[in-house]
């Protein structure tokens, strides 16, 4: 597994979760719409032909996850990506949101 240095961007109510890898052209993206203080939902995710199964789209889910439970805010699973993760890992439930 290659490793990928992933940054969150945030301008007013859109971002974005960047993953980058040395080496590889391009950059895996998830991005996010902030939709109150503690509520965000995760619109579109998407991986150049480059990164394709290098595990960058998942990382950057592991991350936003991750980032919900530390900054206690919910994510709405818009993306048909992070519904298809959202379902095989139900662990998740606890910073998933239906709003």
């Amino acid at each position: 597994m290659p490793d990928i240095k992933i940054t969150r961007e945030e301008a007013g109510t859109q971002g974005r979760y960047v993953g980058r890898i040395d080496g590889i052209d391009g950059e895996a993206e998830i991005t996010f719409t902030r939709r109150s203080p503690n509520l965000i939902s995760a619109d579109h995710t998407n991986a150049p032909e480059s990164m394709r199964g290098t595990g960058a789209a998942m990382a950057l889910v592991t991350r936003m996850i991750a980032d919900a439970r530390l900054e206690g805010f919910k994510i709405i699973p818009v993306c048909p990506y992070v519904q298809a993760q959202y379902m095989r890992h139900p662990e998740w439930a606890d910073v998933m949101s239906a709003d």
